[in-house]
């Protein structure tokens, strides 16, 4: 039954992005009937099969052994935040982003993750028949996420047409710093949460060419990669310090930021008890996301207590919901955890749609800034569907 109902769901969440389109009759059925079988395998393999299991372990280790380095230099400069019986949120999750952002910073500026990028763009636009810079970007944005993905295709998205920036902006939505899944991995189970990865960027393809289809020639496509970014460098260790700097502030603005959002749930629910004892921030918001969450799940309560999360994330951010699921993650059933932890690995919220109405505005002209502006209800949408979609496929294969 519940596996009839996953799918019902994955129809659903198609379906309204169809009813939503800008342009029915223009979306591209193959692109969009590969994308999703290509969503589908992925699922599959990541979750059921055992070499894509293998994988994900792998990563997993991989990420956790990272971590385990970062903590030796967060223990030499505070050792008594450190060698504790439980670290807090800032020491276990934050602090060693100080390394791990420089170490993909790093991997960027020596040229191999835009290599790597190259060419897992290169082969998704082959598999789906998408265009090839809108598959670059989707691989970029889970390498750089916002703002920094947009800074570094700059010089596309100036030379892009309107519509085609507006497609990019929806995609946006989706993005997801590889430097935070470090973070991610310490409070949700990381091969949930690796998984997630890949099904973000399919989906967010997928969505963007049903809500806002455009027709791209491959002249069009092959002129965008006429565009050449500058390629000075700084020096090496000036790079790593503005680096290291960096780290420190994404540190700093998560640290405000969690504490800003659980501070401010908080005042609202005191308020909202004033009206009724039985009113909460998070009983609305589970209301309201209620029926989407029990397509992912059609067990009445776990719906109800994902929904909740759901639409704390949607307002807040991903930071918000993994503090308050962390405690009791190991007490739900492992099908709740795939979901929960897939939905909520991704930058979709309210707060992302500022940040990308402001970084498009500082790169592209007024008109394709405008369009952006105008089009926000897609750019909310895609980024809600996106994290269904991809709880949903994972979902499916998950018991």
């Amino acid at each position: 039954m519940s596996v009839i109902v996953n799918v019902i769901g994955l129809i659903v969440f198609v379906g309204i992005a169809v009813l939503l389109s800008q342009d029915r009759r223009a979306i591209n059925k193959k692109i969009v009937g590969r994308l999703l079988v290509l969503n589908i395998f992925v699922g599959w393999f990541l979750t059921s099969f055992p070499i894509g299991r293998e994988m994900i372990v792998a990563v997993a280790d991989a990420f956790t052994a990272v971590i385990s380095i970062a903590y030796e230099g967060v223990a030499f400069a505070l050792p008594n935040w450190v060698n504790v019986p439980q670290m807090n949120f800032i020491t276990a999750a934050l602090l060693p982003l100080l390394m791990v952002v420089p170490m993909f910073d790093i991997l960027n500026y020596v040229g191999i993750m835009p290599f790597v990028i190259k060419w897992i763009g290169r082969g998704l636009s082959l598999l789906t028949g998408a265009p090839k810079f809108e598959s670059f970007f989707a691989v970029e944005m889970v390498v750089l996420g916002n703002p920094d993905v947009q800074a570094v295709s700059s010089p596309q998205l100036k030379q892009i047409s309107t519509q085609r920036c507006l497609t990019v902006a929806i995609m946006s939505m989706s993005c997801v710093s590889a430097a935070m899944i470090g973070a991610y991995v310490q409070m949700m189970p990381a091969e949930f949460v690796l998984t997630a990865i890949p099904l973000n960027v399919v989906n967010a393809l997928m969505f963007a060419h049903i809500l806002h289809p455009v027709a791209v020639t491959p002249e069009e496509d092959d002129a965008v990669f006429a565009v050449k970014a500058d390629e000075h460098k700084l020096p090496f260790f000036n790079f790593l310090g503005n680096s290291i700097l960096g780290a420190g502030k994404l540190v700093f603005i998560v640290t405000c930021m969690v504490i800003a959002f659980v501070s401010l749930a908080k005042l609202i629910n005191a308020g909202l008890a004033l009206i009724s004892p039985s009113l909460s921030l998070e009983a609305a918001l589970g209301l309201v996301m209620f029926p989407f969450a029990w397509l992912l799940t059609p067990d009445t309560a776990e719906a109800f207590q994902l929904a909740q999360f759901m639409g704390t994330k949607l307002v807040t951010n991903e930071f918000v919901v993994m503090l308050q699921a962390q405690p009791m993650i190991e007490t739900f059933s492992r099908h709740m955890q795939c979901v929960l932890t897939v939905f909520v690995t991704s930058f979709a919220n309210l707060g992302t749609v500022g940040i990308l109405l402001g970084t498009f505005s500082g790169i592209v002209d007024k008109a394709k800034n405008d369009l952006i502006s105008r089009s926000v209800k897609y750019i909310i949408v895609s980024g809600i569907l996106v994290s269904l979609m991809s709880a949903g496929i994972a979902g499916l294969f998950t018991r």
